[in-house]
């Protein structure tokens, strides 16, 4: 059903909310900057939390987007 939404979107059947475009923008966007909050080279397998926090924010909003459009569907 994944693709499906994100064909949905693609063929802008599906507006995602500004809220989700920006917190994937900044999930890619952090996660290759060269500053981090904190640090893998200090703190090593720790250093990723800030990173996983970032993309769980992002995961969170992409589910709540999937059930808004699902929720679109069973309405028409």
């Amino acid at each position: 059903m994944w693709w499906r939404f994100l064909k949905a979107i693609k063929r802008r059947e599906h507006r995602v909310a500004p809220t989700t475009w920006v917190a994937a923008i900044a999930a890619v966007v952090y996660t290759f900057a060269p500053i981090d909050l904190i640090p893998e080279l200090v703190l090593g397998p720790l250093g990723l939390a800030d990173d996983a926090g970032l993309w769980g924010i992002f995961a969170v909003l992409l589910v709540r987007e999937h059930r808004r459009w699902q929720g679109g569907l069973t309405a028409h």
